[in-house]
């Protein structure tokens, strides 16, 4: 393609149990959840999308503390970020501010109209964080 085409932007809401992956479409104007992933496919998948240069970006939700401090969690996202770096090297990784974006996601799907149980199932509410960070991001970014 040329030299204007556009590229996705991935977000990550990296948690110790699962993975929440969303992604831009190319022109960037939405968030789309693409699921919960193990840190095998997510790099899997990563690494095609590096290959086949449809990705500019992954922003990593990074949790801060509410006064802005780091917290037990940081150091793990830090790592995580780390082995990023060293799985797909010049991929650009940025940390974004993810402090609310848990409770974001489940306000949405609470507000779809889904089911508590629903809600709850597991997975569904680290996708949707994932999409809470990347449309704020792309809001922020426009």
């Amino acid at each position: 393609m040329g030299p204007d085409r556009k590229k996705r932007i991935v977000a990550i809401d990296y948690g110790t149990k699962r993975i929440g992956v969303a992604e831009s479409d190319p022109l960037r104007l939405f968030a789309q959840p693409v699921g919960t992933l193990d840190l095998e496919t997510l790099f899997s998948r990563l690494a095609a999308m590096a290959g086949n240069d449809e990705i500019e970006k992954i922003l990593v939700g990074y949790p801060l503390n509410s006064d802005g401090s780091e917290n037990r969690m940081t150091g793990v996202i830090d790592r995580f970020i780390e082995e990023i770096s060293i799985a797909i090297p010049g991929l650009a990784v940025e940390r974004v501010d993810e402090h609310r974006s848990s409770r974001d996601a489940m306000q949405i799907l609470a507000a779809s109209g889904l089911s508590r149980k629903e809600r709850n199932r597991k997975g569904r509410l680290d996708s949707a964080a994932a999409c809470v960070i990347l449309r704020e991001y792309l809001e922020t970014h426009r």
